[in-house]
């Protein structure tokens, strides 16, 4: 019996390792999956745990009101000691780029447990960009031990520091397995407001902005930008979750605030969330798993960002780096807005992020890695 702990705290991280969790829980003959949260993000967290069903064996709940990433870091780090000293699994699973992450990888190595690492060798180059998530993932990756990678790109990053090819292998995003298990084709929203927009009718942007890095005049300059399209397109609405976060808030009703046609509303569970992707006419993003999921969806995307992760999305055209400069975004929006043959291209490219299968393929090697099965499964080659 392979003992496996699943540690996450954010959203993001919830979404991306619950088909993971669902995949392992159907070989309960030869793996025991149990879960720890630290709650890093306790209410959206709390949202994507009841959406597929999933009660943590621990939580932690560390979240307080103004934390920083040195109050995250540290009770993570010693709350996740306690977990991983009475539980003992034989492999940590953590995902992608989080303070959790980190810190459960830390935790794991000082005690001397196995790490797998979900979503690995995913690289922007700029150990700022993003903050603090790119060296998040540098410092997951030299602690790890199996590097589940999304793409053959990542799987050539983790070669190039050094990492064992035996150790990596090519799976997809789990991202996609999540998307593909909650779009329904006739979704109806519980909020009237979305309801009453006509996504067929009109070209809805779907935007979202919560970079630490865009803070201040990034963001300002994006939200500039988006009132002049709307100023000259009289098809286009916005709809437009605002982040939580009070810094996000000030810009936003400042630039913002009382425009016809934008649609301020609050943060979405996921299953409504990604529905409404679905129904939208294009993303507007500075998100790092929304480049993964909206391709899937044949939605063209502008990443609010000077930097990507995913380069592989920017190669394959269902992407484009916009920046966050007022005459950037408009360029590239106006691009999608004027050219049908561009917008097309982008909708239709391929998504080079994943098939829905990465869970079930992570699952097969774990059983083959640790004598369970003789079969090694084949990788995903986009």
């Amino acid at each position: 019996m392979l003992k496996v702990l699943a540690v996450f705290g954010t959203r993001p991280e919830a979404i991306k390792m619950a088909p993971l969790v669902k995949e392992l829980g159907l070989y309960r003959d030869r793996i025991s999956c149990r879960v720890a949260v630290t709650a890093q993000h306790r209410e959206m967290l709390d949202q994507v745990l009841n959406l597929f069903d999933i009660t943590p064996e621990y939580d932690l709940d560390i979240m307080q009101p103004g934390q920083s990433l040195f109050d995250i870091t540290s009770r993570a780090l010693n709350g996740l000691k306690e977990v991983l000293t009475k539980d003992r699994p034989d492999l940590t699973l953590v995902h992608g780029d989080t303070t959790t992450t980190f810190a459960a990888s830390l935790a794991s190595f000082y005690l001397q447990i196995p790490v797998g690492h979900v979503e690995a060798g995913l690289r922007t180059g700029n150990k700022y960009s993003p903050f603090p998530e790119e060296m998040n993932r540098h410092l997951t990756g030299v602690l790890s031990d199996l590097h589940f990678a999304p793409t053959d790109r990542s799987r050539q990053n983790l070669q190039s520091e050094g990492v064992s090819p035996e150790n990596v292998f090519v799976t997809g995003n789990t991202v996609i397995d999540a998307l593909l298990a909650t779009v329904k084709k006739d979704y109806l929203f519980a909020d009237p407001v979305l309801n009453s927009i006509d996504f067929s009718g009109k070209r809805v942007m779907l935007l979202t902005t919560h970079r630490r890095e865009n803070l201040g005049d990034p963001m300002r300059g994006i939200y500039q930008a988006l009132r002049e399209i709307l100023e000259q397109y009289p098809d286009v609405e916005i709809v437009f979750p605002v982040h939580k976060n009070p810094a996000v808030r000030s810009v936003v009703s400042e630039v913002m605030g009382g425009l016809d046609r934008v649609h301020l509303i609050e943060p979405m569970d996921y299953a409504p969330f990604v529905n409404l992707m679905q129904k939208c006419h294009m993303v507007l993003t500075d998100s790092g798993g929304m480049q993964e999921e909206a391709p899937s969806l044949g939605k063209p995307v502008l990443v609010l960002r000077d930097t990507t992760e995913r380069p592989e999305a920017v190669d394959a055209g269902t992407v484009v780096l916009a920046g966050t400069g007022k005459e950037a975004v408009l360029r590239e929006a106006r691009k999608l807005l004027d050219d049908p043959g561009h917008y097309l291209r982008m909708s239709e490219a391929l998504n080079p992020y994943g098939d829905g299968k990465a869970s079930r393929r992570i699952a097969r090697f774990l059983l083959h890695r640790y004598g369970l099965d003789s079969e090694l499964p084949g990788e995903f080659t986009g």
